[in-house]
């Protein structure tokens, strides 16, 4: 969640409390349960006598309203059913109908606020008469689906922070709400019931739990923030432990604009490819050195501090590290193999490198040939140009840096994707895969709309 620096939502419709109670929630969701089901009958009564082709088009344009219907009840309810949601349309393209993933990425974190009376009130409960010891802005900087974030001063040193504080109930309400969701999608006949989807959801769960334990947040930003001291290139936000909590964290206040902000697109185009130069090594560390991974791709969870002075450097602001998933050293190895196999441009490698899980395993020779071409295109970025010669002409610049904005590259990974897959019988990815393959896909995004030029060189060959 960015805390944007420059813009408080002095505008933003406020609310005194959010329906955290069980049966507030039950309630809601059963009368949207309720809803769905009346139009279902609806509809399929409507359809019975259109033939086979009307009838698809008519599901199809259904199933569609019937989503958007799902989103913007869900919407409402604030907490980890939005959260829940959103982690479906990020990571559940492959268990879910298109119609759906595309209605639920339409939730986001812009929604109301908590009035400040019951900000104050939370805040007071969790730190008692330490919160006499800060003067805090009470209009929020920033607002997600289970906190929001406002800036403090620290009166007795004058430390800018924010406080990162956790919607009161939001916690205790994850196991019912994610009850509640997928009795929702099972009312509503809108997602197959599938073990794959029944596997998601136990996966959201643990990391619901991890997300809202602020002190497990505060250590990961803490090893971030040694890991990445040193590198100018980058700033992570200090842990203040004085005034954390497993519900509350405070950090420093690290201004910045976001990435998606017209001045960050006015810099000069070298300034720019550094930034996204940054961006991707990080994530090459993340998988080679650390063995942890920022696996939620939103834009929010970064900033960009602009240097006043163009003899300075740019540094990218990382925020927000209750995403982090650590990987077992068998899915690391295949990951490292993987990259190195794309460095080289290696067919043979790349099918060598695939193996050790039944996703893989399973594979006929043929099928295995088809998804190695699917990873050569996607480690095309990574790729060595005087080992690919068949990289299109217009992605490399007179200096052999890739040029993401001309790649095109997700559009083309999503044809050889699809043809892909259509040559088996298509068993679900590890769920690990699904997270690095995410974070690749947000990083290939945030290049793009940088038009940054990177050097595939100095990102893999380091660790080769």
């Amino acid at each position: 969640m960015a805390n944007d620096t420059s813009k408080p939502f002095s505008n933003k419709q406020s609310i005194d409390s959010l329906k955290t109670s069980g049966f507030d929630r039950r309630m809601s969701i059963a009368k949207t349960s309720l809803n769905i089901g009346r139009r279902w009958a609806g509809n399929s009564v409507s359809g019975m006598f259109l033939n086979k082709e009307a009838r698809t088009a008519r599901n199809q344009a259904f199933m569609e309203t019937q989503a958007n219907y799902l989103a913007s009840e869900l919407g409402k309810l604030k907490g980890s059913v939005v959260k829940i949601g959103q982690m479906l349309a990020i990571y559940g393209e492959h268990i879910l109908p298109p119609e759906i993933t595309r209605a639920l990425q339409t939730l986001n974190d812009d929604t109301a606020t908590l009035t400040w009376p019951t900000i104050e009130q939370t805040l007071r409960q969790l730190l008692g008469n330490k919160l006499n010891e800060l003067d805090i802005d009470p209009v929020p900087i920033g607002t997600a689906s289970l906190a929001q974030v406002h800036r403090a001063t620290v009166l007795a040193t004058g430390e800018q922070v924010v406080l990162k504080i956790q919607y009161p109930g939001v916690a205790d309400a994850i196991n019912s709400d994610l009850a509640l969701f997928k009795r929702l999608l099972k009312v509503s006949n809108i997602v197959p019931q599938t073990r794959a989807l029944d596997a998601w959801f136990e996966e959201i769960l643990d990391l619901l739990h991890h997300e809202v334990d602020y002190e497990a947040e505060a250590a990961t930003t803490e090893r971030f923030y040694e890991r990445l001291i040193d590198d100018p290139r980058y700033i992570v936000p200090k842990i203040n432990r004085t005034y954390s909590k497993k519900r509350l964290l405070c950090m420093s206040y690290e201004p910045g604009i976001t990435v998606v902000s017209e001045a960050l697109q006015l810099l000069p185009h070298e300034r720019r490819n550094a930034i996204g130069q940054a961006a991707i090594e990080i994530m090459m560390q993340e998988i080679f050195v650390w063995g942890e991974m920022q696996t939620d791709p939103n834009f929010g969870n970064y900033l960009v501090r602009v240097s006043d002075n163009e003899e300075d450097i740019d540094r990218l602001v990382l925020l927000d590290f209750g995403a982090i998933r650590q990987f077992d050293g068998n899915l690391l190895t295949i990951a490292r193999d993987l990259l190195r196999a794309g460095y080289r441009h290696d067919q043979q490698a790349m099918s060598i490198a695939m193996k050790g899980y039944d996703f893989f395993d399973s594979m006929s020779n043929k099928v295995r040939s088809d998804i190695a071409s699917l990873f050569l295109l996607a480690t095309e970025p990574f790729s060595d140009p005087e080992k690919h010669i068949n990289i299109p002409s217009e992605c490399l610049d007179e200096q052999n840096r890739y040029i993401w904005a001309n790649s095109k590259l997700h559009s083309r990974l999503s044809t050889t994707a699809t043809r892909a897959m259509q040559s088996f019988e298509f068993n679900l990815p590890p769920k690990e895969f699904m997270f690095i393959s995410r974070k690749f896909i947000g990083a290939y995004t945030f290049l793009t709309v940088l038009d940054a030029h990177t050097n595939s060189n100095s990102l893999v060959k380091p660790y080769l």
